[in-house]
């Protein structure tokens, strides 16, 4: 079966173009051109695609459908993981009052939803906070762990924050009681004094361990809930009990992976892969009941997890009431479970009303500030819940890192950041509160948070952009459209997409497969929605092609495409989508680049 419909052309005619509209050089993927020639069958496809992007040939079938047994470390590498799982036994044990400290975004929501279910599993019954995001602000208070210990916790969980609290954790020493960090955020050379802080970034830590820096806090929760199942196993707690079956819980694993844009690599490949088809089976009863909301019907996919169940999840924390998330993914009552999935999706609809009115007033703002290497807009009455949403927008438009400051009536600034590729943002904003232009900071390579003052704001522009902005240069001057395929307008089939789906699951780290298709020429073009481009194009075989660039009518892209002479061909390059509506299947390109083939 070849799926390619060989195009006339040289195939280095594609990968050479010097006329993309956007001005990018076309590139193949990896080693995407090997054998590009040939008849393709889909296993072929597929092998293709993981060389592509890293996998070595002798690592192929082992990629190919990625398990949780093939990718799964021991626990015991990171530091202090074993210290973690005995003194979670211990509690497990004694019957200890427990609570899940957690963040108020979604991989903060399902990490704690995961201890919580797992510790319900071993007997226990565990508490969950979430802190308000604009009362308390991000990551644990002392005051909020002090109460917590004050209300009878023995044991206190972190999970997605802790790795910079140093004086919050102080406290909570101070009031007795013991405190385990589970994050993944970036650390310092020095470490706040936790019972124990288990982290994949700490700085000390082994190259083996410090491989899995990518993953999620709910992947390091996943792994914590392995470790002290071993210690439970060791120590004969399930002779004559049942023993929690962890793996039914990577459900939510991979939700909370996909939506803090964790990337998909090793590991995270397997937790997303089995995580997707647990999620299929709705037996997490909160899940099931977001699915139907969301009007998902059919089995879920990777980008339903990043863009229809993530956003309800967060909308919670950003602009409704925090705990809804965990609530959500811990209850046991049908009825509970579809109320707060209803909440849930009216404040994702306040959301994104909000977002709409801040993006807009950040796009102004860039505007003015010119091209510096990181964007940083500020301003007084932007609602904090969205500007990491916006920070996200800003840098997709502008192609470089982003961040987005809500300044409070106090002239404190909450700001979020988004970075591009191959910018640590992370460290970045590390150094920023080192160099004291920080109240607080901390994040990874690809997004951050941070509070400044007002007044230092302008100072945080200048530091960022004398620190960073070499690596911006380079990054952009780098940037290339990468493709995995050329093909005669033919090979936009369904088939096709399908084939190209078995190399996914495709997120961050582990992009979706981009294909150049033509020569082509533009039978129609139009505008619709909130400022979508669309397009029907025709190939000299008479085959036709959907086509649709996102927020790209106003676009360099939309208004070459909009003007586009009628008989002038041109390759466009993007990704294929199925498109189930109507009577049959049909296949469209998501449309990125193009470029004009006289």
């Amino acid at each position: 079966m070849n799926l390619y419909k060989p195009v006339s052309e040289p195939h280095s005619y594609v990968c050479g173009v010097s006329r993309s509209i956007l001005g990018q050089p076309w590139r193949w993927r990896g080693s995407a051109a090997d054998g590009r020639d040939e008849g393709l069958v889909p296993d072929d496809l597929v092998a293709q695609l993981l060389m592509a992007r890293g996998v070595a040939r002798e690592e192929v079938e082992r990629h190919r459908t990625p398990t949780i047994r093939e990718f799964m470390p021991n626990p015991s590498i990171f530091r202090d993981m074993d210290k973690a799982a005995e003194r979670l036994a211990d509690a497990v044990e004694a019957r200890e009052p427990v609570t899940v400290f957690g963040d108020y975004d979604v991989d903060g929501a399902t990490s704690a939803a995961l201890l919580i279910r797992l510790l319900r599993g071993l007997g226990c019954d565990p508490q969950a906070y979430i802190p308000d995001r604009l009362m308390e602000g991000y990551g644990p208070s002392g005051e909020a762990l002090v109460r917590i210990a004050e209300g009878g916790a023995k044991l206190i969980v972190t999970v997605d924050c802790g790795a910079q609290a140093f004086e919050a954790l102080e406290m909570a020493k101070g009031a007795g009681v013991d405190v385990i960090v589970v994050d993944h955020h970036k650390c310092a050379s020095r470490l706040p004094e936790a019972h124990a802080l288990v982290n994949p970034n700490r700085l000390d830590e082994a190259d083996e361990a410090a491989a899995h820096g990518h993953l999620a806090a709910v992947g390091v929760c996943f792994l914590l809930g392995a470790a002290t199942l071993r210690v439970l196993r060791k120590r004969g707690f399930f002779e004559g009990r049942a023993e929690p079956k962890l793996v039914e819980l990577l459900d939510i694993v991979a939700l909370g992976t996909v939506a803090d844009v964790a990337q998909l690599r090793g590991l995270n490949r397997a937790f997303v892969t089995q995580g997707l088809k647990v999620m299929a089976q709705r037996r997490t009863i909160g899940l099931a009941a977001l699915l139907d909301v969301a009007r998902l019907e059919r089995a879920p996919t990777c980008t339903d997890l990043g863009f229809a169940l993530g956003p309800r999840i967060n909308a919670g924390g950003r602009v409704g009431k925090s705990d809804l998330g965990v609530r959500l993914l811990t209850t046991e009552d049908a009825a509970e479970a579809r109320a707060i999935a209803e909440e849930l999706e009216r404040f994702n609809q306040e959301r994104r009303a909000i977002e709409t009115m801040v993006c807009e007033a950040a796009e102004e703002l860039c505007k003015a500030q010119g091209n510096r290497s990181v964007a940083v807009v500020a301003s007084t009455g932007w609602h904090p819940g969205v500007i990491g949403i916006v920070a996200g927008r800003l840098k997709e438009k502008l192609g470089r890192p982003a961040i987005v400051i809500a300044i409070d009536e106090q002239g404190v600034g909450k700001g979020s950041g988004r970075s591009i590729s191959g910018v640590d943002l992370g460290a970045a904003v590390l150094a920023a509160k080192d160099s004291g232009l920080l109240v607080a900071g901390g994040g990874h390579a690809m997004a951050a948070g941070l509070t400044v003052e007002r007044n230092k704001v302008d100072a945080l522009i200048e530091f960022l952009d004398e620190r960073l902005g070499g690596d911006v240069v380079r990054c952009r001057e780098d940037r290339a459209l990468l493709l995995d395929a050329a093909l005669a307008p033919g090979g936009v089939c369904p088939d096709l997409c399908d084939a190209l789906e078995a190399g996914g699951p495709y997120g961050a780290g582990w992009p979706g497969p981009r294909v150049a298709a033509g020569p082509v020429k533009i039978i129609k073009a139009d505008v619709v929605g909130n400022g979508h481009l669309r397009l029907i194009v025709a190939g000299d075989d008479g085959r036709r092609i959907k086509a649709i660039a996102f927020r790209m009518a106003e676009s360099e892209l939309g208004q070459a495409m909009l003007g586009a002479p009628p008989r002038r061909k041109l390759w466009i390059a993007g990704r294929i989508k199925r498109d189930d509506w109507g009577d049959r299947p049909t296949a469209e390109i998501h449309l990125e680049d193009a470029a004009w083939a006289d």
